[in-house]
């Protein structure tokens, strides 16, 4: 993975990346456009204490408080985007509508529950590795906030003379995935449409809306894309993403054709120069989500069970000595 650090990146113009290697789970980024005095914020953190150290940086870059950012942009519902909301005090939270149901459905208590429950082992290894690869977050200190404005489709918001534009563009990670272009700065900010140099997770798909998004990205005039997790990328990195996510589709249905559970492929599937990307023990998702779609079975995801595959997964790779995380 390429080596960057913990910061606040300008990219000019008065607009900035936050920044937080190595892009694993609930290591995500963030963004900040300003102008003329006021600013909107994209996404926060995954509890408050992290929030309140990139806003402490922020302050320290460009004198903004907390309470001087208007505006808040939830790129999708996942906590590590959206569980440091409640420490913007003042600003408007926009998110797409099925983004803002999510918000509100899955709070930071819920997330604190299942990683004490996870802990002690009651819910086999999926618990125990939500547990591990959770345990530095602060989920029961965290309040969470619901948006206060949804939209569906396309949204535009002023920030100074800046025209910022919210594209709705899931589901593909999530039900609700948001771009936020700057044009002005020639900048845009994906959440996680983008892991870059971290293996991409497909939620909810359809794989088809995901690779639509990054086609949406690649048909931009922009300099800057800022990806959910990893550092800042280029064309050839939402390529090389769009490029995981066709070949996982095409080994995945050969194996759905042939009769083979999901487990099995993810497990049998060769990864090839994916297997250096991070955490690449979330095929089992990726898989498991394609496998629903062939099978047009709508009924929502066992997380535990997915949690399970990906715990068994990450043990039996990192023993062999690839990338992967093993489970407490």
């Amino acid at each position: 993975m390429a080596g960057y650090d913990k910061s606040l990146v300008s990219l000019g113009n008065g607009a900035y990346a936050y920044l937080q290697p190595d892009g694993g789970w609930g290591l995500s980024n963030a963004g900040l456009v300003t102008d003329g005095g006021e600013a909107l914020l994209v996404d926060t953190l995954f509890d408050e204490r992290l929030t309140l150290e990139m806003l402490s940086a922020i302050a320290d870059a460009t004198g903004l408080r907390a309470t001087d950012i208007g505006s808040l942009v939830n790129t999708h519902a996942h906590g590590d985007h959206t569980y440091g909301n409640a420490l913007l005090e003042r600003a408007e939270i926009y998110a797409s509508e099925s983004s803002a149901r999510e918000i509100r459905e899955v709070g930071p208590q819920m997330l604190a529950q299942w990683k004490r429950v996870g802990a002690t082992g009651q819910l086999g290894i999926g618990g125990s590795y939500f547990a591990e690869i959770f345990g530095p977050y602060d989920f029961a200190g965290s309040r969470g906030k619901a948006p206060t404005r949804t939209f569906q489709g396309r949204h535009e918001l002023k920030v100074g003379d800046k025209r910022v534009v919210l594209m709705e563009v899931g589901p593909g990670h999530t039900i609700g995935d948001v771009l936020v272009h700057s044009p002005s700065d020639r900048a845009v900010f994906t959440g996680d449409v983008l892991f870059i140099d971290s293996t991409p997770l497909m939620w909810t798909g359809p794989v088809e809306k995901l690779l639509q998004a990054c086609d949406v990205i690649l048909d931009l005039d922009v300099d800057h894309i800022v990806p959910g997790h990893g550092p800042l990328t280029d064309r050839q990195g939402v390529q090389r993403v769009q490029a995981y996510l066709r070949y996982i589709d095409t080994e995945a249905r050969k194996r759905f054709d042939a009769g083979m559970s999901a487990e099995e492929a993810s497990r049998d599937i060769a990864l090839g120069d994916y297997e250096a990307w991070g955490d690449n023990e979330r095929i089992a998702v990726n898989v498991d989500t394609l496998y629903r779609s062939y099978a047009k079975d709508h009924t929502p995801a066992d997380a535990i069970e997915i949690f399970a595959r990906m715990g068994r997964l990450a043990h039996d790779r990192k023993r062999r000595g690839g990338r992967g995380r093993v489970p407490a």
